[in-house]
């Protein structure tokens, strides 16, 4: 059995120039389906999260720095919170006040660096 690879985890961030629309909350939507359920939209349609839970804090913070690690790589840097237990992370891009591509495309090599 293969498993299909998202489209959006070959893509490549491209710099933000701003002067362009955020995603309307439709694109978020379609955009949120490819990736890993557990990837939550915000109301507003500004923001998408996904919270890790661990048993302990050396893996939270594993996991923090691979994400930190890969917002460097794609010049995307998310919001990263830690402790005990948990590393959740949120994607946005500020430059907009919304989502973009660019979320998404980090979102998606997240779930495929993790899966």
């Amino acid at each position: 059995m293969t498993t299909q690879v998202c489209d959006l985890s070959n893509q490549a961030c491209e710099p933000c120039q701003g002067g362009m629309a955020a995603l309307d909350a439709a694109e978020a939507k379609t955009l949120l389906a490819e990736l890993h359920p557990d990837w939550q939209l915000s109301g507003d349609n500004k923001l998408i999260s996904r919270q890790f839970k661990f048993k302990g804090f050396a893996r939270a913070v594993q996991m923090a720095n691979l994400i930190a690690w890969l917002g460097d790589r794609q010049g995307h840097h998310p919001d990263i919170a830690f402790g005990w237990g948990y590393c959740s992370v949120t994607f946005t891009t500020h430059e907009i006040d919304g989502l973009s591509n660019n979320d998404f495309i980090c979102g998606a090599k997240l779930d495929q660096i993790t899966a």
